[in-house]
């Protein structure tokens, strides 16, 4: 390459070459940021249904049997607020059995595959468990 006394600046090849390069790490960044978004918000609906877990055992403890109101585990229990994040935390609850369930309620983590819903039950079960790992 010759630089000609006198002229300052960049050539199209030079410009084109970089806008070549931004926009190949574009198509490698927005994908691998938008998956990290997608988990990172997950790990709220994890966190929830842990604690709603947990309320339920001390509940149990004390009282031997679970509780269907998911409102009073939060008040007396410590357990988790209906919403979390970008998950709506329902419960279905026998006196022996529960089922704690996180559903995606915003468009942003509805991009997450099928299933996109958290579960986890007395026994400790975490579904999907692809989901959980991760």
């Amino acid at each position: 390459m010759k630089i000609i006394p006198g002229r300052k600046g960049i050539t199209l090849i030079e410009l084109l070459v970089v806008i070549t390069i931004v926009a190949i790490l574009a198509t490698i960044a927005v994908p691998m940021y938008t998956g990290y978004m997608i988990r990172a918000r997950r790990a709220d609906a994890k966190t929830a249904l842990e604690q709603l877990r947990a309320a339920q055992e001390m509940r149990r403890a004390e009282y031997g049997s679970y509780l269907n109101d998911r409102a009073a585990l939060q008040t007396s229990w410590g357990g988790p607020a209906g919403t979390v994040g970008d998950y709506t935390i329902t419960l279905a609850a026998t006196a022996t059995t529960f089922t704690g369930t996180a559903t995606p309620n915003t468009a942003r983590q509805l991009k997450d595959t099928t299933p996109n819903a958290l579960t986890i039950n007395q026994d400790g079960t975490k579904l999907p468990v692809d989901k959980w790992a991760k």
